[in-house]
């Protein structure tokens, strides 16, 4: 440690730091527009410039290192005449349309500008404009004459996004932020650009114009989508949700957010969110209150009941609900006397679980990983946040390797891969346990060679002591799953790794702590999307889309007697015979828990819109209706008491008991067979209904990209 003088105050820091770090220590503001703590040191704009004693002219905060006995003055004549002089530059060629940016009300440069500019420019020429361009549907780059060349977004997409999509060009006054080729802005962490750009340069497409910042309010959330259950500040106008940023968490989602959390809200602002109940009657929907729909789907439930059991009803639950809807659900179809209840709608095995599965490790460990194999993921387009921080795990040096059915472009240095069909997985990882047994003279649990891809895998395994192996979607719903995961456990105990599972949704660990799977002679999900049920709940979820029958889930469903469906959208309409329309995340309170999993309840953030109700209620009312004890919870805040318990209801993080990733499988059960078919996976804007009705995202070059995939596959 170093000590230095600051302002007059004693700071000591850590030797290597920079006056910028000794300063943050101490609660001293530097102004400054370039220096961001998770990007790398530039020091282009320079308003950072302070007193340096002994130095001949002002110094850069960010860009000296400390020394021993250094004294720093930040707020002498001398720092303030130098900070003054690059205000003065930096406004030279800035556009006066303040009035109509974006960027009004939470502009770094309107703000310092206030402290250290002019009250009126000596520059009287012309003042440089730089030509507008198109870059996507979800960054716009159309006032780029704004942009003060500070590189934040130049040095995001190197460093954490891992693609340098944006550059400079030119030099002196004709420099400019660009494209270069005039490609699009296509990385799925593109929005953070947006909130690194400290001018109105960068500004988000879909927002634009729609509300100024002092108008908004903000509120507190957890995203819907992937494992990583990244926080976020929703914000609000008139009971609308306008824009949505991210909440910054060092333990989570740091301070970024991938573009699917980010650009997401647009769906609840679409026509097809269902406002109200509607029956089908007659082949027609007609709108109806909801005493009629819930004494309707009730007396259907009794009836069939009756005529063939409770083993004909079920209900298929979306990992993407709440604790408290999931919850609701299974005691609901429990009441009722049946076990058919199931969220694992992609799988195509459905092993008993010794525990819940999970991550294996913390979500921020994934930045300090020395090795790691991924096995069944498009890491990068399934889960973008943990991509970006294995992404940084690599850049400090570690080695990833990959199992997968297609070398997509992860945007880091793979150290060793083995691309196969996904039905040879297991022989594959079979392979690297061969490799890793002929390493430390143990014995591989099951017949493999060790070829030069899998000693490269297994060498990855082997140097350091943070390590590990993260089974993706793909591997989590194949058909060998358990296989894979008692050879990835082998491979795991040898070389001292991690197991875990990436895990899809934003509650696949929440749901299974719920108890959303089959009970003692229960149907799993496969069984009922194969058309085993005469009367099926469909909690937020669209089988054509988010289970692993497909199209051919549409039949199955068409075959039974009742279909309910309970969503934000106009969903399943083909075959379901009641609409119910229950509350998107923003419009009810409830619970995630996260790959790691950690505990996180949120609250709503604006009314319900029409007569959407939140999921949580509905069930409530539809058990009492059917007469089923136990259902009189006053809140959701007591529902989730009753899923996790009392004494568990405020643990911000899942009992370490519960979690694991062990399995039954013994040497002997290990199947290295190769299977048949295609592990179902969502690409990245597919993965659940909200997201699939983001316009701005189904624009995206990914998007794209799947649905011609999509087509093709069809």
């Amino acid at each position: 440690m170093i000590e230095i003088e600051l302002d007059g105050q004693k700071v000591e820091i850590a030797e290597g730091s920079m006056i910028m770090h000794a300063a943050d220590k101490a609660g001293t503001y530097i102004p400054h527009f370039c220096y961001h703590k998770k990007l790398s040191i530039a020091a282009n704009c320079r308003m950072c410039l302070v007193d340096v004693e002994k130095a001949p002219k002002p110094m850069p905060a960010c860009a000296t290192p400390v020394t021993k006995g250094m004294i720093v003055r930040t707020k002498s004549d001398k720092a303030l005449k130098a900070q003054q002089s690059v205000m003065e530059f930096l406004l030279i060629n800035h556009p006066l349309d303040c009035p109509i940016c974006d960027q009004g009300g939470e502009c770094q440069l309107q703000d310092l500008a206030v402290g250290y500019g002019a009250s009126s420019s000596r520059y009287q020429e012309e003042k440089r404009v730089v030509a507008h361009k198109d870059v996507g549907p979800l960054v716009s780059m159309e006032e780029m004459s704004r942009c003060i060349h500070c590189t934040r977004c130049v040095r995001f997409g190197q460093e954490v996004a891992g693609v340098m999509e944006l550059g400079m060009i030119h030099r002196g006054e004709h420099s400019e932020i660009t494209t270069v080729l005039g490609d699009t802005v296509d990385s799925e962490l593109s929005g953070n650009m947006i909130d690194l750009c400290p001018v109105g340069a960068l500004t988000s497409k879909p927002f634009r114009y729609q509300a100024r910042t002092w108008e908004l309010s903000r509120r507190k959330s957890v995203s819907p989508h992937d494992s990583s259950g990244a926080n976020l500040i929703v914000q609000v106008k008139a009971n609308k949700v306008m824009r949505v940023l991210p909440l910054e968490n060092e333990a989570i989602n740091e301070c970024w957010l991938a573009d699917r959390d980010r650009f997401s809200y647009e769906a609840l602002n679409e026509d097809e969110r269902l406002t109200q109940p509607m029956l089908k009657q007659g082949g027609q929907w007609k709108p109806v209150d909801w005493q009629t729909a819930l004494e309707y789907v009730a007396n259907g439930l009794k009836q069939i009941k009756a005529e063939h059991g409770a083993q004909s009803i079920g209900a298929l639950v979306s990992p993407h609900s709440t604790i408290e809807e999931i919850y609701l659900a299974a005691a609901l179809v429990r009441g009722l006397g049946s076990e058919n209840i199931d969220y694992r709608l992609r799988n195509a095995q459905f092993p008993s679980a010794q525990g819940v599965r999970w991550l294996g490790t913390s979500i921020a460990s994934l930045s300090q990983l020395q090795g790691a194999l991924v096995v069944g993921s498009n890491l990068r387009k399934d889960h973008p946040l943990f991509a970006l921080r294995v992404r940084a795990a690599v850049r400090k040096g570690a080695s990833v390797s990959v199992i997968n059915d297609a070398a997509n472009d992860w945007a880091m240095p793979i150290a060793a891969s083995l691309i196969t069909p996904a039905a040879n997985w297991a022989q594959a990882l079979a392979d690297v346990a061969a490799a890793v047994a002929e390493q430390t003279g143990g014995t591989a649990p099951a017949q493999g060679q060790a070829t030069q891809a899998a000693r490269a895998i297994a060498k990855t395994l082997q140097n350091g002591e943070r390590k590990a192996i993260l089974l993706g979607n793909a591997a989590a719903h194949h058909a060998n799953a358990s296989s894979l995961l008692a050879l990835a456990n082998w491979i795991g105990a040898q070389t001292g790794a991690t197991v875990g599972y990436l895990t899809e949704a934003a509650n696949t660990v929440g749901a299974q702590l719920a108890g959303a799977t089959p009970g003692a002679g229960g149907f799993n999900a496969g069984q009922m999307l194969g058309g085993s049920l005469k009367a099926a709940i469909l909690l937020n979820n669209e089988p054509e889309f988010d289970s692993a029958a497909g199209r051919a889930a549409v039949a199955a469903m068409s075959k039974a007697q009742m279909v309910v469906s309970l969503s934000p959208f106009k969903a399943n309409m083909a075959f379901c015979d009641v609409l119910l329309p229950i509350a998107p995340f923003t419009e009810t309170p409830g619970t995630f828990v996260n790959a790691e999993g950690r505990v996180q309840s949120f609250h709503a953030v604006v009314k319900p819109l029409g007569d959407t109700r939140p999921g949580w209620k509905v069930l409530r009312v539809l058990a009492n209706l059917l007469g089923l004890p136990g259902f009189d919870y006053e809140s959701a805040r007591d529902v989730l008491v009753a899923a996790r318990g009392a004494q568990d209801a405020d643990a911000a993080q899942v009992q370490g008991d519960k979690l694991s990733n062990a399995t039954h499988a013994t040497h002997a059960a290990i199947d290295l067979s190769a299977t048949a078919g295609q592990p179902a996976s969502a690409a990245i804007y597919q993965l659940d209904g909200i997201v699939r009705r983001a316009p701005s995202l189904q624009l995206t070059a990914d998007a794209r990209m799947s649905m011609s995939t999509a087509e093709v596959t069809a």
